[in-house]
């Protein structure tokens, strides 16, 4: 009787571990645990635990939104944002245009989102046009538009009538700098808001806060029945239209979402970061991007929130850590060297697993 009981529990026991890591996927199981492996291997080998945890959330905290605007344009069928670079142009402009109307503190920043929107509206219009005139072929011809409209601002910022002299090149008195302080204007505005700090730790409370409100939004936006439209049309286009679903509007309106979404991301990042970066800085900010809404169980056609933080957390947790723990072993700074190595490691996988299905 014993064995009996002992036979039927074990093949259960087993069978729900392995539902629990075919829902979590293997390979993030895997990437989760050796993240928690160089956290435990962090104080070991004398690198500052707490200093360490604190990167990461804030890394987390500047990316997390670059992240969510994945999410619209997967649920309508558009696939990944490889148009990203587009968003974030509309952020530097708000950003630039703001400094130079003269905006402060925190003003700034909200001027900054505000002078973004249109923008971004604009472009989003443009390029979800274009994505609905190739059908099929989205991802190969965004990766093109967020080249080239880097490329093309390269010579805008050259160009546009800026002259603020926090701004502007020193010598010539035209052309925006490559790198823009934000001091003074809205350098840590959100992460120095309700921040806590426990001893070494320190938690930027506003942007995460910020990010969680736009997550909720998100999430309501695809509860209500437009959002319920969008994802029909991406999971099944001839039965969103056969429901009188117009294609074309729901996938536009992903894209102009994405995009703002990208704009926003920008300027949060920016602010946690301390500094704004023009010229080629955004060319190569839609991989990271797509690679950790990827890694966080996303597909080409399903993503949720849960994916965007999930994906988030570990990407940056794992870029962050590396080059920390492995100078520590060797004694040895390659910390920028580790971390391309490992960034692009991490990019590569994904994107060689994006065909992969969200459980």
């Amino acid at each position: 009787m014993n064995k009996i009981g002992t036979d039927t529990v074990e093949p259960a026991e087993k069978n729900k571990i392995n539902e629990i890591i075919r829902s979590f996927g293997l390979p993030r199981l895997i990437i989760a645990g050796f993240l928690l492996l160089l956290f435990i291997l962090a104080p070991l080998v004398g690198a500052n635990f707490w200093m360490q945890l604190t990167n990461t959330i804030n890394r987390f905290s500047w990316n997390a939104i670059l992240v969510l605007a994945m999410v619209p344009m997967i649920h309508s069928g558009c696939g990944l944002n490889f148009g990203l670079p587009l968003g974030i142009i509309s952020g530097l402009l708000g950003a630039t245009i703001s400094i130079e109307l003269g905006f402060t503190g925190a003003m700034s920043f909200v001027m900054a989102i505000v002078i973004a929107t249109p923008f971004a509206v604009l472009f989003g219009t443009g390029y979800g046009w274009l994505l609905n005139k190739i059908k099929g072929g989205e991802m190969m011809i965004a990766t093109y538009v967020g080249f080239s409209s880097v490329s093309f601002m390269c010579m805008m910022w050259l160009l546009l009538p800026y002259h603020s002299p926090t701004m502007v090149w020193g010598l010539s008195g035209k052309g925006l700098r490559t790198t823009i302080s934000l001091e003074g204007f809205y350098d840590k505005v959100l992460a120095n808001f309700l921040q806590i700090n426990i001893g070494k730790l320190s938690i930027p409370t506003g942007s995460l806060l910020f990010f969680a409100v736009l997550a909720l939004l998100m999430w309501a936006f695809f509860h209500t029945r437009t959002g319920t439209a969008m994802t029909a049309v991406g999971s099944n286009p001839s039965f969103a239209r056969a429901a009188g679903v117009d294609n074309d509007k729901m996938r536009m309106l992903s894209v102009m979402m994405s995009t703002w979404l990208a704009a926003v991301g920008i300027l949060v990042y920016q602010q946690g970061f301390g500094f704004v970066q023009l010229y080629m800085a955004p060319f190569y900010m839609a991989l990271p991007a797509v690679s950790a809404i990827l890694i966080g169980g996303a597909s080409v056609n399903k993503a949720s929130i849960t994916n965007v933080v999930l994906g988030t957390f570990l990407f940056q947790g794992i870029v962050t850590m590396t080059p920390t723990v492995m100078n520590s072993l060797i004694h040895m700074d390659m910390s920028e060297v580790i971390r391309i190595i490992v960034s692009n490691g991490m990019i590569l996988y994904a994107l060689t697993r994006k065909t992969e299905r969200a459980r």
